[in-house]
């Protein structure tokens, strides 16, 4: 603080004079967030996709530099690493689908839900051109990452809408990961998947289906999820697909929460606006990627960062449909508005 550029008072004495000092004093020694002590570690965590790369991107630049000693990123490659990091409180701040979120909430794991980044990222990928709707794909075999997780719950819920059961009418072959099914789908052990980016762009580079405007290509973008949701659910075309919640630990500190949130904004605004720069240091961490792949599907997919209480009303919208066909899904109920965090 400058203290010459400090508004002019009235002259004090005595008991009064010294009050007004030691009030001054007290202001320009209270540790504000910049000047407090960095904590000495902190610990982010999330998935090979879009909603992690704003976390590896502070990880390598240093962007908590001013809160924590060290900030590492760690990720998880399923739904059971997922649960075990959350539950056992191995990370401070953890990347998640918006359904695992409220139904960890639900289940009495201490967390908050601190923003949404991720609402577009879900393909329906094909060998046959001529498909376009979840109807063309009828009696075909599909494969299916994540069985009970993100792809599979919104794969049923609009087919549902379009009037199909996903269990009867079409062959569903699940596997672990979007990874997994984008190899078998480059070892034309497939010929369609529902995928999730950047598996999406990396199973299209593989095959040099990419860019589009090849002759022939292998495999071709098919069914835009994210357009069937608005168009059978008469919505805006997003899905509140995922985001950041912050763990028991980090909770404590409302300034941290706080400082991250922003630095989070920050770096998901840079990585969209330089995909191969951001690409480059994703890749430090995740080598069965490809640097052209992420760069690839951070032009594709769709985000924005929207804080928890802003979204709400599209994650209780979608958390409505859920609980209507598997309320195992979100935990039973609705998260309450405490799972929302409200910066303070």
């Amino acid at each position: 603080m400058n203290i010459a550029a400090l508004p002019m008072r009235p002259r004090f004495s005595g008991k009064s004079f010294l009050l007004s000092l030691l009030a001054l004093l007290l202001h320009l020694t209270t540790p504000t967030l910049a000047t407090a002590a960095p904590l000495p570690k902190l610990t982010l965590a999330g998935p090979f996709a879009a909603v992690s790369w704003p976390l590896i991107h502070m990880a390598e630049t240093g962007a908590l530099k001013d809160v924590a000693t060290d900030v590492d990123f760690v990720a998880w490659k399923n739904p059971d690493q997922l649960r075990v990091l959350a539950i056992e409180g191995k990370a401070d701040f953890v990347a998640m689908p918006s359904n695992v979120a409220a139904n960890l909430y639900n289940r009495k794991v201490p967390l908050q839900l601190l923003n949404v980044s991720t609402w577009g990222v879900l393909w329906m990928i094909s060998r046959d051109a001529k498909l376009k709707t979840l109807a063309d794909f009828k009696g075909k075999e599909v494969l299916m990452p994540f069985r009970a997780d993100m792809p599979d719950i919104v794969f049923g819920l609009l087919a549902e809408k379009a009037g199909l059961d996903a269990k009867k009418n079409f062959k569903l072959r699940y596997v672990s990961t979007p990874l997994d099914a984008m190899q078998l789908l480059i070892a034309r052990q497939a010929d369609h998947a529902l995928l999730s980016e950047p598996a999406v762009s990396m199973a299209l580079r593989k095959t040099r289906s990419f860019p589009v405007n090849l002759v022939a290509p292998d495999l071709y973008r098919s069914v835009n999820l994210q357009e069937e949701w608005g168009r059978l659910l008469q919505r805006e075309a997003r899905i509140p697909q995922a985001g950041i919640v912050a763990m028991a630990q980090a909770l404590k500190n409302p300034a941290l929460v706080k400082r991250f949130q922003q630095a989070y904004a920050q770096s998901l605004a840079w990585c969209e606006a330089q995909p191969e720069d951001c690409a480059a240091l994703a890749v430090k961490h995740i080598n069965m990627l490809s640097k052209e792949a992420i760069a690839d599907s951070i032009r594709a997919d769709r985000t924005a960062f929207v804080t928890a209480q802003e979204a709400r009303p599209e994650l209780e919208f979608f958390y409505q449909q859920l609980h209507a066909r598997q309320p195992a899904l979100i935990g039973g109920k609705l998260p309450d508005a405490a799972f929302y965090w409200q910066e303070k």
